[in-house]
């Protein structure tokens, strides 16, 4: 139990880590932040850049290319020589504190009417505005944050050209008393208008709800229990983090004029059991639904094309879930710890399986993957305690990290041809593993991919393989037989440690090392022939072979501590 609740915690500090992004990546001296997901990648912090910057509509990092969409909090702040930077057309986001303390802040002739834009990106406000502010035309887009705590601005208007207002972008503008949000506008992030005149005015709210023109923009703790839409104008649009927090709230009927559940709209709502999701409604944002421990039912219509990551986050009692054969992708955490899923078909037109996507759904049936799955994420469906077996599509070439660990029933693995690596952890503590066809095309086996398989007897290795990386088959207490294949060229550390039925292994012409503790306490290893080209053998690595005589050593070799201790002497 307590390994168990270890891994639990090391598994959610990750999915939290790789929510928004994968991985950190260089690309001509400026730092991302690439999503392979979806080949996306945003402008990291950067703490060092000065002159003139010129960031590129795209970024090729190993064999792919990501799309450049954003800027991400304070990411040049107080970069002083900072003088100039061209943004890309590539562009979605950008954020008031990337700007801030930089060389273009600093220079005033930048600043015109009290805006500062950069390629015709609206970045920031200041006090000099007119408390009436107009949104130039041409606006591309304004960025979050952009009249945060302004004391001047009074009353905003937007041009057709705005689609969205982002985050916190009215915070603490507490002279704010009037907003038009046209038809345009299709999205409104979390906390826009927190702590404005609009928010702070308690003539604004009615039953517990805050609306702008046909936009609700924040419920509260006066909500009825049974929430029911009644306004004057049918509800077009929620902003983020609507509902975020609310306590009190039992059930809701989106209404049907609404066409997304944007990104933690219903964060942690303790009470809420019971949603309505009408059809009409296209995408559920980011963590629109994490931590509602309450909720038991979301039906997600036909019309459902994207899913948020996290979305459905450790919703423990949601108990039933049909996917819209619409959805290409499903991604990191969306489905994380939902322990009362039982069934679900995936959508024939799946492409994508994200990181976390079903890790802890420990009730959760055989999956059926579909042929048209090209990616399979780390830890994908750890924990999901209930599989006996999975068939990996032709299109799915490895397994990264920890993808079915601890899949305590899991007896049967069909790899496909083609099939080059096995990750890190990816079948480990899987007790029940009896079956795992290894394809001819396998290059590599990670990292205690099999560890504690402890009920895998035998498993045929291919000319190809090059890699067995440490700790590999650690634990396998029934494996009886192992032949290491010609092109393998290290044993690595503890690869059979505690394999304690382990009767026959066969060492390859080429071995040159054999690492610490390679083979420690297989007591039930006989006869093992050292290579003649051995360099290296470390500490411990046949240590309490107790069946096995000492091998003849090359002259030559290198020998750690203990190496042959507990074993037989001629």
């Amino acid at each position: 139990m307590k390994r168990f609740l270890l891994f639990g915690l090391s598994l959610t500090l990750a999915l939290a880590l790789s929510a928004q992004t994968e991985e950190q990546a260089i690309y001509d001296d400026i730092h991302y932040l690439i999503n392979p997901m979806n080949l996306t990648a945003d402008v990291a912090v950067n703490s060092q850049v000065s002159g003139e910057l010129i960031i590129p509509e795209s970024i090729v990092v190993g064999q792919n290319t990501y799309r450049v969409i954003g800027i991400v909090d304070k990411a040049f702040k107080g970069c002083k020589n900072l003088t100039d930077i061209t943004l890309p057309s590539t562009l979605e986001y950008a954020y008031r504190s990337a700007f801030e303390g930089t060389g273009i802040w600093n220079d005033k002739s930048k600043w015109v009417n009290g805006y500062l834009f950069i390629d015709n990106i609206l970045i920031a406000a200041d006090k000099s505005i007119k408390p009436k502010a107009l949104i130039p035309d041409g606006t591309r887009f304004i960025a979050a944050q952009a009249f945060k705590g302004n004391k001047t601005v009074t009353r905003v208007e937007f041009p057709a050209c705005i689609t969205r207002i982002d985050h916190e972008t009215f915070r603490d503008c507490k002279n704010l008393a009037k907003v038009v949000i046209p038809k345009t506008i299709t999205s409104i992030g979390e906390d826009a208008f927190t702590g404005s005149g609009i928010y702070n005015n308690d003539k604004k709210w009615r039953r517990g709800c805050l609306f702008i023109d046909d936009c609700l923009i924040a419920v509260n703790n006066d909500a009825s229990p049974k929430f029911v839409f009644k306004t004057k104008l049918p509800t077009r649009l929620f902003a983020s983090a609507a509902f975020a927090n609310n306590k009190k709230v039992k059930t809701i009927t989106i209404p049907a004029t609404v066409k997304a559940i944007p990104s933690a709209c219903f964060k942690n709502c303790a009470a809420l059991q019971e949603v309505t999701i009408p059809e009409g409604v296209e995408s559920i944002g980011d963590f629109a639904f994490y931590e509602c421990q309450m909720l038991k039912k979301a039906t997600l219509p036909e019309s459902i094309k994207t899913l948020g990551v996290g979305a459905f986050y450790n919703c423990v009692n949601l108990a039933s879930q049909h996917l819209s054969a619409q959805i290409e992708v499903i991604p990191t955490a969306c489905f994380f710890s939902c322990h009362q899923i039982k069934s679900l078909t995936l959508p024939a037109s799946l492409v994508k399986i994200g990181n976390g996507a079903f890790a802890g759904c420990n009730n959760l049936d055989n999956v059926q993957l579909p042929a048209t799955l090209t990616y399979l994420g780390e830890v994908a469906f750890a924990g999901c305690k209930t599989f006996t077996s999975i068939t990996i599509p032709d299109n799915v070439s490895s397994l990264g990290k920890e993808t079915f660990i601890a899949c305590d029933h899991l007896e049967r693995v069909r790899l496909p041809e083609g099939f080059y690596a096995i990750g890190n952890a990816a079948f480990k503590d899987c007790g029940a593993l009896e079956r795992i066809n290894i394809p001819v095309s396998l290059f590599r086996i990670g990292e205690q991919a099999f560890e504690n398989c402890i009920n895998l007897e035998r498993l045929s290795l291919p000319e190809n393989l090059q890699v067995i990386e440490k700790a590999a088959f650690k634990g396998c207490k029934h494996l009886l037989e192992m032949a290491i294949p010609e092109k393998v060229e290290v044993l690595s550390k503890e690869v059979f440690a505690g394999c304690i039925n382990l009767r026959t292994l066969t060492l390859p012409d080429d071995l040159r090392i054999i690492e610490d503790r390679a083979c420690a306490d297989c007591k039930q290893l006989q006869e093992i022939i050292i290579p003649p080209i051995i360099e290296e053998i470390g500490s411990e690595a046949f240590l309490n072979c107790t069946s096995m005589y000492e091998p003849e050593i090359p002259d030559d070799t290198y020998l750690g501590r203990n190496v042959f201790k507990g074993c037989k002497k001629y």
